[in-house]
């Protein structure tokens, strides 16, 4: 009987070649690994702890090009399962990337220390007092301090940590007793001088700051050295400007207590309105009321 070799299915080998491949590798690197230990262990002329190195560097050499030979035969599916493994990290760093912006930011937070729970803060356009910190958020309760007003509005911003990499962080905890208030107020030109009115507004002032004069004199020269700057302050002052569209601007400045800024403000707005009243009046012809030094 002939054996016809052409009857042989070879489609499963063909389709698990590299299965087949691994078997003939691992069946044949034992099998000489086998044989050369056991001509050195037949080996005469060695002594026992030379067999036993020689021995061990044939174990070690075998198993590298064992472990080569495995490699190059799936190559291949290696490459793909490295490229699935990248594509995996990639897409997970992206779904994450909130996440570990927030965790770097607690790290440069924690690093850096740029405001601690109870500073007054401005993260970017929240700004705020810190009530709370932790790994992810940063929770503010709203101060109203681009308004002047310096009191707390009742509204709380939860701020990611990631913003702390991305924004400028300024500590604005100096600010919580005393303040640089600056608030303008403007009026129509007219005939009035407000020039005139500058050296009564600024005796205002100062009699409205008679009583924590002293302290903000210290209290400026503490901001000065620790933060190694020259501020505003603590002597008030007035300046005069116009806008483009003809308006006279009447800008105070005053270096006081933060919670007494609103108050005084309104005092020397009142006594500006008042010398504005008087001004305009009489060059009218109108009888004068009091002035605003009485």
């Amino acid at each position: 009987m002939v054996f016809d070799l052409n009857q042989i299915d070879l489609t499963f080998f063909k389709e698990h070649s590299q299965v087949v491949l691994t078997l003939i590798w691992v069946v044949l690197s034992l099998a000489i690994r086998s044989y050369v230990k056991r001509a050195v262990r037949d080996a005469k002329k060695l002594e026992h702890d030379s067999k036993r190195q020689k021995i061990n560097t044939i174990d070690n050499i075998f198993n590298m090009v064992l472990v080569v030979g495995l490699i190059f035969i799936w190559l291949s599916e290696l490459q793909n399962l490295a490229l699935s493994i990248a594509a995996f990290m990639v897409a997970l760093v992206i779904a994450t990337k909130e996440f570990i912006q927030c965790i770097v930011g607690a790290f440069y937070k924690a690093s850096t220390r740029p405001f601690r729970v109870g500073d007054w803060v401005k993260i970017g356009h929240f700004e705020g007092e810190v009530t709370d910190s932790d790994w992810l958020t940063t929770t503010l309760f709203e101060v109203d301090m681009s308004g002047g007003s310096y009191q707390y509005t009742g509204r709380t911003s939860v701020i990611p940590n990631g913003l702390l990499m991305t924004h400028t962080v300024q500590n604005l905890n100096y600010t919580r007793r005393y303040v640089t208030h600056v608030f303008s107020i403007t009026r129509q030109s007219d005939e009035v001088n407000l020039f005139k009115a500058k050296g009564q507004i600024l005796k205002r002032i100062k009699e409205y700051s008679e009583h924590f004069k002293e302290v903000a004199i210290r209290y400026n020269s503490l901001i000065e050295k620790r933060l190694d700057i020259t501020i505003s302050g603590p002597e008030p002052s007035v300046r005069i400007t116009t806008t483009a569209e003809g308006y006279n601007v009447f800008t105070v400045s005053l270096f006081c207590p933060t919670e007494e800024a609103l108050e005084i403000e309104q005092k020397v707005t009142e006594d500006f309105m008042m010398y504005w009243f008087q001004e305009a009046r009489g060059q009218q012809g109108v009888s004068e009321p009091q002035s605003i030094e009485s």
